[in-house]
């Protein structure tokens, strides 16, 4: 019977200095993979698109721009959030009529900013540069628009 006490112990201080050297192990690899202080970490959100840009209009403004997308067939959502879903229907709209050549991926980049400042500058007072920079007069002449739509 002795022996397997003492077996026993044995396996059970074997399992517990195991234990305690991985818990060790894993520490010293947290902490040896940190980042040096000097160097940013690059994150998801630096390189994934922004899910939702209103370019400065309020929830509402955004609404009535959502209800124009859908009464022309282009949105089926309403929301106040023009994310990528907004974004791809307005896409889709720009370029039907005002020039939009790039992706339909919902994404405002500047081929999205230069469509939609041809439309802007068309009836919605923007004077500005097709630079394809949403700058404050484009977001001003966006403002004009989402507040002129008429339906």
């Amino acid at each position: 019977m002795r022996p397997n006490v003492m077996a026993r112990t044995l396996v059970s201080l074997t399992a517990v200095a195991g234990i305690a050297a991985g818990t060790v192990a894993a520490a010293g690899t947290s902490f040896a993979a940190s980042a040096p202080a000097s160097k940013a970490a690059v994150s998801s959100q630096a390189v994934a698109p922004r899910a939702v840009n209103n370019l400065g209009l309020s929830t509402e403004e955004a609404k009535k721009v959502q209800i124009w997308l859908q009464y022309w067939g282009y949105n089926d959502s309403v929301d106040g959030q023009l994310g990528t879903n907004s974004w791809k229907a307005f896409q889709h709209c720009l370029r039907d009529a005002w020039g939009y050549t790039g992706d339909i991926d919902g994404i405002v980049g500047p081929n999205t900013i230069k469509a939609l400042q041809r439309l802007l500058q068309k009836s919605w007072g923007y004077t500005g540069d097709i630079d394809g920079i949403a700058g404050s007069g484009t977001r001003a002449a966006f403002e004009r628009f989402a507040n002129g739509i008429l339906l």
